[in-house]
């Protein structure tokens, strides 16, 4: 079986593990996640990201709050002081929910230099895109959306922000022969109806159903289109 979830933002391992469990995921099945695992709430998503490097059939591709960290990893580099770009950085990072995560992974790296090297490195590698078929439907995964879209443009040709901070609106078509599965923008802007259900549109799938704000992720099992809903975490103070 092969299964797509995103925009995880700091959902508690525990409680994910439990979705996973609660659909009989196994090591024979595959799980892509749409980016965003980090950020915004719980730990930030470290302890989330330190089981997905460890997962063989989990597949992970950049979200923007990914690319958003690794932008300001100079941060972490202590022997070269803060330079302006990272100063930039790390102001749209914060402002984007990252102080979270930062902390965590400081306390990582003091902790554990190795496993905050790990995480890093497997952050660097991850591709901005994806592919595959099940059942003879084919299926294209990026996390924002395909900014400027054109039928006849390669996936390859579109850039990182095109890729990462797209947001598609409801009347956007993308390929004719393949469905984009995507998140990033949570399901409740486009309306209150869709808060915390996925969007299907004739071309292209929204399952960012809001789990950085307490709703449940989704879960979406590509070979009969099931979606199954995580438990809601709402955070009071």
């Amino acid at each position: 079986m092969i299964y797509v979830c995103s925009d995880l933002h700091g959902y508690p391992l525990t409680a994910f593990k439990e979705l996973l469990k609660s659909v009989g995921f196994t090591k024979n099945d595959t799980l892509y996640i749409l980016g965003d695992v980090i950020d915004r709430r719980g730990d930030g998503g470290v302890e989330m990201l330190s089981w997905i490097i460890r997962q063989k059939n989990v597949k992970m591709i950049m979200g923007n709050h990914e690319r958003m960290l690794l932008d300001c990893k100079g941060i972490f580099d202590k022997s070269r002081g803060l330079r302006m770009d990272d100063v930039l950085a790390l102001d749209d990072y914060l402002y984007n929910g990252g102080a979270v995560t930062i902390e965590t992974l400081e306390k990582l790296r003091e902790k554990d230099s190795g496993e905050f090297t790990h995480i890093m490195g497997y952050l660097e590698k991850l591709p901005c895109y994806d592919e595959t078929e099940v059942n003879g439907r084919k299926f294209v995964f990026v996390h924002g959306g395909l900014e400027d879209f054109k039928s006849h443009r390669r996936l390859y040709d579109y850039d990182g922000y095109d890729l990462l901070w797209s947001r598609p609106e409801m009347t956007d078509e993308y390929f004719k022969t393949k469905t984009v599965i995507l998140g990033h923008t949570p399901t409740s802007l486009y309306g209150e109806e869709y808060r915390g259900r996925i969007i299907i549109t004739p071309t292209w799938i929204n399952i960012d159903t809001g789990a950085a704000y307490g709703e449940g992720p989704a879960l979406l099992r590509l070979d009969d289109m099931e979606v199954f809903y995580g438990e809601k975490t709402y955070e009071t103070d």
